[in-house]
Parts: C-alpha cells; sequence; structure tokens
C-alpha cells in the first residue's frame, strides 16, 4: 500500500504539543520553552477562543507546523466553507468528527482551495470516552467497533488520518494499512498521571502499535523544565522507530 505523504520522516516530527493555555501570551511563553524540541504545536478550541486562531496564522508564518484542532461538524455547506478558510491559514493539521457526511464536505473544501498540504483528520472516539459514556451517548456497540467504522469511513472518503486512542492503533493500522496516518492523544510517559484520559499509553508503546502522531500534553506544558521534558519524548520515540 501507498505510504502516506503525510507520514512523519523523523522522531521529532512525532511529537505534537498541545498549547492548551488561557491566554496568547502564555501559548508564546510555552514555544519559546519548548522551540525546537517539538515537532507540531496543536492549538485547540481552548485558546482559539481567546486570540488563537490569529496567533496560529503567525505560527505557521513563522515556519512552525501547526495542528489546528477544530473538530468540526456541522451542514455540509458551513463545513465546505470553513474548510475552505482554514485551508489559507497555513496549517499542517485539522480535525472535523469523522462521520462520512462531515468528511466528505471537508474534502470539498480542501479541493475547492486547492491546498494539497492540508492533512484532514477524521476525530474517531475520544479518548477521554469509555464504554460507559458511548452508551450514555446512545452508541449500542463498543468503542473498538465505533473507532474502525469510522476509520473505514475516513480511508473510503480519502481523508489525510483519523485520530483515535493509542490502545487502537494497532487494529487501526490493519484497516488502514500506511495511507493515512494516525494521531493519538491519550499518550502518558511512564509515571504520568492519566488525567482526563482513559484508553492511554506509554510513547514507545504508542509507536510501536502504529501510531505516527503523538499529542502530548501535560506531562510536557506542566514539567519544571518543558523542552528537557519534550526532549525525552523524542527520545523515547527515537528508540521504539
Amino acid at each position: 500500500m501507498p505510504t502516506s505523504r503525510f507520514a512523519p520522516k523523523t522522531a521529532l516530527e512525532r511529537l505534537m504539543l498541545p498549547l492548551d493555555v488561557p491566554t496568547v501570551a502564555e501559548a508564546e511563553t510555552l514555544v519559546k520553552q519548548t522551540e525546537g524540541a517539538v515537532g507540531v504545536y496543536k492549538i485547540g478550541m481552548e485558546l482559539q477562543f481567546a486570540g488563537g486562531l490569529e496567533f496560529a496564522r503567525e505560527l505557521a508564518e513563522s515556519g512552525h507546523k501547526i495542528f489546528l484542532d477544530v473538530k468540526l461538524h456541522d451542514i455540509d455547506n458551513t463545513i465546505t466553507k470553513a474548510v475552505r478558510n482554514v485551508a489559507k491559514m497555513g496549517m499542517t493539521f485539522m480535525t472535523v468528527h469523522a462521520y462520512p457526511k462531515t468528511m466528505r464536505a471537508a474534502l470539498k473544501g480542501l479541493a475547492e482551495e486547492g491546498n494539497p498540504d492540508l492533512c484532514i483528520l477524521g476525530v474517531t472516539v475520544l479518548t477521554s470516552m469509555d464504554e460507559g459514556d458511548l452508551v450514555a451517548a446512545g452508541y449500542t456497540g463498543p468503542i473498538a467497533g465505533v473507532v474502525e467504522a469510522r476509520a473505514k469511513d475516513a480511508k473510503l472518503a480519502g481523508m489525510g488520518g483519523i485520530v483515535c486512542a493509542p490502545t487502537e492503533s494497532a487494529e487501526m493500522r490493519k484497516v488502514l494499512g500506511d495511507e493515512l496516518v494516525i494521531v493519538t492523544p491519550g499518550i502518558r510517559p511512564a509515571g504520568s498521571a492519566a488525567g482526563d484520559q482513559r484508553r492511554v499509553m506509554t510513547p514507545a508503546d504508542a509507536i510501536k502499535a502504529g501510531s505516527d502522531y503523538l499529542v502530548i500534553g501535560r506531562p510536557i506544558s506542566k514539567a519544571d523544565n518543558p523542552r528537557a521534558a519534550a526532549e525525552a519524548v523524542v527520545e523515547e520515540i527515537s528508540s521504539a522507530l
């Protein structure tokens, strides 16, 4: 099977650091503390609503790879137009929820804008959810079944990749082959607290299971020395390749 053109080439490129802080000033500090030790900076909803969209654009213009974690899910026309605008911002990754219509609408927007460098990721099941949460949301199948179904839909649609828990990476790699990249939150270095994550794995184990990119937040951002913490993670990733 062909290898995805969005596949990482180095251990450093595989590390995604969320800038999950309340202000742009704090995000700027975290970038300065970790610059050169992180492959991709992820900007989620907390920072997006505090000036983070313009900050994301500025980071991209300065040469950083940016993952805009917007998790879009809306009517087709809205998704298509939103993706067209994101495609103009210089982002490397963005997310939509992995519903078939949503993914098709997103890819339509990407095609209309003509930006082949933006990787659109389909979010399968949030890593903060467990089986009970899924049942409470109205799903009858186990998490693994829902994730697999959405991964197959993402592959059929022609997405750049998916987001899933590292505990699902091995099975999803069998489903996707090397055509789509697998991005996994829920990564916790040995000794780190799980926090609000439910389906977790260490960096080395996630890489061995088939994850391409690892999203690691608090173990780095809350460390006494974020740069050293990031460098340690990259070293662990490198040892697993």
